[in-house]
């Protein structure tokens, strides 16, 4: 008999990769997801789809009954967006995790895998960005995110729920969100030279670094997170690549016109993750560089 696992936002850019990958392992996937930025095309034919929100408890409780492993990748996920409408952002990234939570621990889940992320950490003094750092989120999104930790750190100690929340950095890859508030810098960079214009970059995009963590490492280190028996207490761990590069040297790897827009608020400067504490706990290392990444990305919107 399949193990049966939950992924909630499986419809979406990494949730619809990590499907694929629990499929390919033999496991049962049921994915949750209301499609608002998901999309249908996108989720495994094997996979069982649940086309409900994670803000609706009633409809989703009953979905894990007999589920082994929640991956909980469903998220209000951009800065931007949160800013505008920080309450719409806050019912499906704190509320909904709740639910999540709430369900995965009446249903005796064996482990819940939250993706977290890096904006938690928000501008901060020294670099590489470690775990054990005071966060200082700048936005309702970063704030939001870190709630979730938190709650999933709560829920291990109050109810005995084996949690563990993973810090994303800057995921990109394939079905990466190219259009619409959630669509992310290098997915926009691709749409925009696919329609013949110029790459947009904010002004600060000189200094303004990030480290970029292509979709299969996070794949990996969700994987590594359910199987590992070094984890569950509601550990926080950064899945990232200890490098980082320019909104400015990313656009020269990917080559093309670019453009300079007004700077936007709520964002760190930098970003560089410490992955000391994901080789310890989960075996996990990066193993795509971004310029590999980027090649095959430019192979896939056929602009190599």
């Amino acid at each position: 008999m399949k193990t049966k696992v939950i992924v909630t936002g499986g419809a979406g850019f990494i949730g619809s990769h990590l499907t694929d990958a629990l499929i390919r392992e033999g496991y049962e996937v049921h994915v949750i997801d209301d499609l608002s930025t998901g999309k249908k095309e996108n989720i495994h034919p094997k996979a069982v789809f649940h086309q409900a929100s994670i803000c609706d408890f009633k409809t989703i409780a009953p979905l894990f009954k007999g589920v082994a492993y929640v991956f909980h990748t469903a998220a209000n996920a951009r800065i931007q967006p949160s800013i505008i409408d920080p309450r719409s952002s806050n019912e499906t990234n704190i509320t909904g995790t709740l639910n999540v939570l709430v369900a995965s621990r009446d249903a005796k889940v064996k482990k819940v895998i939250y993706s977290a992320s890096s904006s938690a950490y928000g501008t901060q003094k020294h670099m590489p960005l470690r775990e054990d750092m005071n966060p200082n989120p700048q936005s309702p999104y970063a704030i939001q995110k870190l709630v979730g930790e938190m709650y999933c750190k709560n829920f291990n100690s109050l109810y005995g729920l084996p949690t563990v929340s993973l810090r994303y950095f800057n995921v990109y890859g394939p079905r990466q969100l190219t259009e619409g508030a959630y669509a992310t810098v290098i997915g926009i960079f691709f749409r925009e030279l696919s329609a013949g214009r110029s790459m947009p970059i904010v002004q600060d995009g000189r200094i303004k670094r990030r480290d970029y963590t292509h979709v299969s490492d996070i794949v990996n280190g969700n994987m590594r997170a359910m199987k590992s028996k070094k984890v569950g207490k509601g550990e926080v761990i950064n899945l990232g690549t200890r490098r980082n590069y320019s909104v400015v040297e990313v656009a020269r790897l990917i080559g093309g016109p670019t453009l300079f827009i007004p700077k936007r608020l709520g964002e760190a400067k930098e970003t560089l993750a410490d992955n000391t504490r994901a080789r310890r706990l989960l075996g996990w290392k990066p193993n795509v560089i971004l310029t590999d990444g980027i090649r095959a990305l430019k192979e896939l919107h056929k602009l190599s």
